[in-house]
This record gives C-alpha cells, sequence and structure tokens, in this order.
C-alpha cells in the first residue's frame, strides 16, 4: 500500500481554545458555513466522541457525494483531533481511506495555527492525482477560512 499526503497551514487570530470549539463542532458548522460543500453530517453511531461513525454527505463543489469516518482521537487538552474516512465515494475507488491529523497550535500572540495533515492509503501503486491534491488542499483551506468567518458572524456561539 502506498500513501501520499498534504498538509494545510492557517494562522487564526482566534485563540486556540476557540478554534479547537469551532472543529469539535464541524458537523454542525460546516452545513451552515459552507453548504455547497457539506450538505449534511449526521451521527450513525456514538455519542459524538471517540469511536463515533458520522456519515458526510457532500455538495455539488466536490466530486464526491458521501463518506463515512470514525472520530479516532479528541484530546481538548493538547487541541488534537483525528478522524478517518473508510467508506464511500470519496475514497474514489483507489483510497483505502484517509486519515486527518488536526492541531491547533498556540501562538505567543494569543492566537493560534490551524494546521491538517491528510494522509491517502492507496489500496494499490494508484494515487489521487497532483490535480486532485490541489483541489483538495484549497478546499480545506476554503472550509476552514468559512468556518472561521460563520463564527465570527455568530460570535454568541464562541
Amino acid at each position: 500500500m502506498t500513501t501520499t499526503s498534504i498538509e494545510v497551514e492557517i494562522a487564526s487570530a482566534y485563540p486556540p481554545e476557540t478554534v479547537f470549539e469551532m472543529i469539535n463542532a464541524f458537523h454542525t458548522l460546516a452545513p451552515k458555513a459552507i453548504p455547497q460543500v457539506f450538505k449534511s453530517i449526521e451521527i450513525l453511531d456514538g455519542d459524538g466522541g471517540v469511536g463515533t461513525i458520522r456519515l458526510f454527505t457532500f455538495g455539488d463543489d466536490v466530486p464526491f457525494t458521501s463518506g463515512k469516518f470514525k472520530q479516532d482521537a479528541i484530546d481538548e487538552i493538547n487541541f488534537v483531533y483525528n478522524y478517518t474516512f473508510f467508506e464511500g465515494d470519496i475514497l474514489m475507488g483507489i483510497l483505502a481511506s484517509i486519515n486527518y491529523y488536526v492541531k491547533v497550535i498556540p501562538t505567543n500572540d494569543e492566537g493560534c495555527v490551524f494546521k491538517q495533515i491528510v494522509v491517502y492509503n492507496c489500496k494499490g501503486d494508484e494515487k489521487p492525482s497532483t490535480e486532485f491534491l490541489n483541489f483538495e488542499k484549497e478546499l480545506y483551506e476554503k472550509t476552514y477560512k468559512a468556518i472561521e468567518a460563520y463564527a465570527a458572524a455568530h460570535p454568541e456561539a464562541y
């Protein structure tokens, strides 16, 4: 099995606790903040914590319709949020799974850096194209910025 990965880093003026809270509420925020990418995100099994299985239904701006993910880790002290997509057309027929490693890193100016590493675990030698990986990276950046903008417009929630 081969792998390939991308990395996203975005500086934020928000404190790390707030950004982590937004990440932890992604399932409710994303469909509101960027519905053209995320139509819905629903819990299929679990209570929202580690081990929870969610179904993502994607919007018209992405080339796939759905994917199931399992929550692998939530560490509120170290601001770590990890999950794995394991089923759905998001795997494009060539991937066994996609691992997401998210970390919010505090900065000296009371803000933080949102860092996301995405690892594509290929079934064989075929990997996602460079064009697709660039699309994904831009999509993750756009999604984070939309979530942050939504939070700014709804300060009562954060």
